[in-house]
């Protein structure tokens, strides 16, 4: 499994990104923690921008508070919703970003079903959540995701390429 971190300043655009690709059938709403649901469970790019408000109030000097997660597993692999749902609540864990409100989108629109997480790294107090070696422990939590979703593992290329995976 690859994954591909963003970091952005702008939370309506990753939200909007994700919202579009649900919006045409291409993809769908798979999770979500600490988002702000609606009575008949349909989410738009303002009620869930609403969510992430109070976390971009509380610190204003971090430029950009925005995550924006792919995870890819192998096309080979058969991933369940559920499976994909334990992977990124594994994987948002294991990158120290499990108390945050975070939204999983899964993408059908290419070959390759993906999913998409869109959260903060500012915590609900505005201390920025550290992202130190936020890489190497991003590729330790896929090896290990890997291996406890027996899921094809990535090689060394498509680890270290340069891969487009946000789709």
């Amino acid at each position: 499994m690859i994954a591909k971190i963003g970091h952005g300043a702008n939370m309506t655009g990753a939200l909007s990104y994700n919202q579009l690709k649900v919006d045409k059938e291409n993809g769908q709403v798979l999770d979500t923690q600490k988002i702000i649901e609606t009575p008949d469970g349909s989410h738009t790019v303002a009620q869930l921008y609403r969510s992430f408000e109070p976390y971009l109030i509380a610190n204003k000097r971090t430029e950009k508070p925005v995550l924006h997660i792919s995870l890819n597993p192998d096309p080979g692999d058969k991933v369940t919703d559920e499976n994909f749902r334990k992977i990124a609540k594994d994987y948002m864990e294991r990158m120290g970003y499990g108390e945050q409100p975070y939204i999983v989108f899964k993408h059908t629109d290419i070959e390759r079903t993906h999913i998409h997480i869109v959260s903060i790294n500012v915590d609900r107090y505005g201390v920025k959540i550290p992202d130190t070696f936020e890489k190497l422990r991003s590729m330790d939590a896929c090896r290990a995701l890997e291996q406890k979703y027996n899921l094809i593992p990535a090689t060394e290329k498509q680890r270290t390429g340069n891969e487009q995976v946000f789709r």
